[in-house]
C-alpha cells in the first residue's frame, strides 16, 4: 500500500513541476518576443530598458545623478566624472558593493549606448568638413 502512496506523490509532483516549467518558459519566450519587437520598432527609448543592461535611460541617469541625453547629446565628461568617483567609492576591497559597482557600470554603458550614434554622427559630419586625412606612420630608425 504505501508504494501505491509514493508512486501518486512523485506522480503529481512530477505534472506540477513539469506544469509550471512550461509556463515559466512560455512567459520567457513571450517577454523576449515582446523586448525585440520593441527594440526593433524603436519606439520610446527613453523609458525602455535596454537588452541588454536591462535598465532604462531614467535608472542610469538617477544612478549616476545626470540629466538625460537631449537629443542624444550628453554632458561625456560629466558622466565619466561621477562614474570614476562612484565607481571607486564602491570599491569591494575598500569596504564598497559589488552590486552597486555594476549597478554604477551598467548606468555609464546605457547612457554611452544613448548617446553613441550622435557622437558618431558628429565625428562624421567633422571629418566631412576637414577632408579624408589618412594617418601615415613611417618608421623611425
Amino acid at each position: 500500500m504505501a508504494y501505491r502512496l509514493i508512486t501518486q506523490v512523485v506522480l503529481i509532483g512530477t505534472r506540477v513541476l513539469g506544469r509550471s516549467f512550461a509556463e515559466a518558459y512560455k512567459q520567457a519566450a513571450a517577454s523576449s518576443a515582446y523586448q525585440r519587437a520593441q527594440a526593433q520598432s524603436g519606439n520610446g527609448t527613453t523609458g525602455r530598458a535596454s537588452l541588454t543592461s536591462g535598465m532604462t535611460l531614467d535608472e542610469a541617469c538617477k544612478i549616476l545623478n545626470v540629466k538625460p541625453p537631449q537629443n542624444g547629446q550628453a554632458n561625456m565628461e560629466d558622466v565619466m566624472e561621477r562614474f570614476k568617483r562612484l565607481f571607486d567609492n564602491n570599491d569591494p576591497k575598500k569596504g564598497g558593493s559589488f552590486y552597486l559597482q555594476s549597478k554604477i557600470l551598467r548606468a555609464r554603458e546605457r547612457i554611452e549606448s544613448e548617446a553613441r550614434p550622435h557622437m558618431e554622427k558628429v565625428e562624421q559630419e567633422a571629418e566631412i568638413k576637414e577632408g579624408w586625412n589618412p594617418k601615415l606612420y613611417k618608421d623611425k630608425k
